[in-house]
């Protein structure tokens, strides 16, 4: 009997170590033997995770026992197999992987005792898949039945059979296109009072982040940039806390783009701290209906990526995507002028059940990159409603947002180069470009109309009011703020300030009616020139025959 209560000892110290390595039993349970006749309680309920959508569990009945509930713990003796299903199972796992002193025909007792030795484990960390617990989790998930049916997070699992319990993600629970994940195995003493665990498992994240060319040059939410302005961004992944349990572990980043905006995949980098992983795929898809694409980098197995790269997948990982894109002259219809701006979706599809080839999808996250437009409107100065057709002008970025684009041109598509180009007004006397950054441009007109006086040189400055408010908060909507210098000829149409565009209203004064400058003085001058031209020449011819006939006398 001695060597009875010795063996039920080792396999109840075999469980709880078991359990606390793949985060089990929260409440500490201890060996001790009941007295006879004592009624167990049968439940445990586990709680899900932070930010795990619902899931279900099933569970599998590893070791019978009498359990009770003792001054320091759980108290369970009489451990036997439940079934010839659990033995064939552990047994098979055991023999497989040439575990010293275990046969086919090894107890319950022998199991136990090579499990209590296992001791490299605690209840705050998931074992890899390579582990032997984890192998026979598989094993018994694969070959018993589950007892009872399962049952959802928060709620209790009742048995009418106490002893030591294997608990699985119910895979049928993990939806497509659902934030969830499978919980590593948890192993648990159910009788006596009530057992309470947590899933071992957390939502992997992600995050989109892009580079604003402003003075702090830093990684926002929100952005602003120029029509054709290579724009950075940046995509920050984690993983599941479990992610050591998982065989092979799919990873993508599904990037949906704007449809103005165009990725350059060259310089799409993925890496893992500082060292550089190769993604299996990096794909840009075909515009859909609403002109929107997606970039998706993707990696059927993390885990064998960053091996390859000599690094570690674990649960403090962290992915890092980089890339390049533009807000596309080409696809300027498509872009969105000032209002909530340019938005980026991203999300990840990960392998969300450890020995499973299921997948779920991340919470989104998005940013903005936001543009500005300006509209130049040309009038008399003494007739407004005198529209101007026919003016040009250049427009020079003097003051930019980034260092790299002062003193550019803007373009007609509203793009920045070195060459000036010239914008003539239209018959509605207006001047209307699409894709400026915020700062300070300079307006030069090269081409006045005949009778009026050049304007002189003056600037605007776009200003972009709202950044600093959070993603999700309002309607994200940015307000612009203009102001002009160098003329007070140049008034701010402050009639709608929130669609994102520089309004101004230029004018030009005409020419002034100097004296004799017209056509009746150029004719009164050419008379009055002439007569006295004429009597001029007179004079001269009375003059010489005068003092011709003074020699003769």
């Amino acid at each position: 009997m001695k060597t009875t209560k010795n063996i039920a000892r080792l396999a109840v110290t075999a469980g709880l170590t078991a359990a606390l390595s793949f985060g089990g039993v929260m409440a500490t349970v201890t060996m001790a033997f009941a007295a006879e006749g004592a009624a167990p309680s049968y439940s445990l309920t586990i709680n899900k995770s932070v930010d795990n959508d619902s899931t279900s569990f099933k569970a599998y009945q590893i070791f019978k026992a009498d359990v009770i509930d003792g001054k320091s713990g759980k108290v369970a003796s009489n451990i036997e197999w439940p079934s010839d299903d659990a033995e064939t199972a552990v047994l098979k796992v055991l023999v497989d992987n040439n575990v010293p002193g275990i046969t086919l025909d090894s107890t319950a007792s022998d199991v136990a005792d090579y499990l209590s030795k296992i001791t490299d484990t605690t209840d705050t960390t998931s074992l890899p898949q390579s582990s032997i617990l984890n192998k026979i989790a598989l094993a018994v998930e694969k070959s018993v039945t589950a007892t009872g049916d399962s049952f959802a997070a928060g709620r209790a699992f009742t048995t009418t059979s106490a002893g030591y319990y294997l608990f699985m993600t119910d895979t049928d629970s993990l939806s497509a296109n659902e934030k969830q994940t499978g919980t590593s195995p948890i192993f648990a003493v159910v009788g006596g009072n009530a057992v309470v665990v947590t899933e071992k498992t957390s939502i992997p994240t992600v995050t989109k982040q892009v580079k604003d060319d402003g003075a702090d040059n830093d990684w926002k939410y929100k952005a602003d940039s120029q029509m054709g302005q290579t724009v950075q961004y940046k995509l920050t992944g984690t993983v599941a806390s479990n992610v050591d349990t998982f065989n092979t572990y799919y990873y993508e980043f599904h990037d949906e783009l704007s449809a103005g905006l165009t990725v350059d995949k060259s310089t799409v980098k993925a890496v893992i701290g500082e060292t550089q992983i190769t993604p299996t795929s990096v794909t840009m898809s075909d515009p859909d209906s609403n002109g929107r694409t997606v970039l998706s980098v993707k990696f059927d197995d993390l885990k064998a990526a960053a091996t390859a790269a000599g690094v570690t997948v674990g649960e403090h990982t962290r992915v890092v995507v980089t890339y390049s894109a533009k807000l596309d002259p080409n696809k300027s219809q498509h872009v969105v002028v000032g209002g909530t701006g340019n938005s980026n979706t991203v999300k990840l599809i990960y392998s969300n059940n450890p020995g499973h080839d299921s997948r779920g999808e991340s919470v989104p996250d998005t940013v903005r990159d936001y543009t500005y437009a300006l509209k130049l409107v040309k009038k008399d100065a003494t007739d407004e409603n005198k529209i101007l057709k026919g003016v040009k002008f250049t427009i020079r970025a003097t003051d930019p947002d980034d260092i790299a684009s002062k003193d550019m041109y803007v373009q007609e598509n509203g793009s920045l180069g070195t060459e000036a180009s010239e914008f003539t007004t239209t018959d509605s006397g207006e001047i209307n470009v699409k894709g400026l950054d915020a700062g300070t441009y300079t307006v030069k007109e090269t081409h006045t109309l005949a009778g009026y006086n050049t304007i002189p040189e003056f600037t605007f400055t776009i200003k972009a009011i709202g950044f600093n408010q959070a993603e999700g908060e309002g309607e994200n909507k940015i307000t612009v703020k203009t102001s002009t210098r160098g003329s007070n000829l140049v008034e701010v149409d402050t009639t709608n300030t929130d669609n994102g565009t520089a309004a101004l209203i230029v004018k030009n004064k005409q020419g002034s009616g100097l004296p004799l400058t017209g056509l009746n003085g150029v004719t009164f001058t050419w008379i009055a020139g002439g007569a006295v031209l004429c009597i001029g020449v007179a004079h001269l011819i009375r003059s010489r025959k005068q003092a011709e006939e003074s020699e003769q006398e």
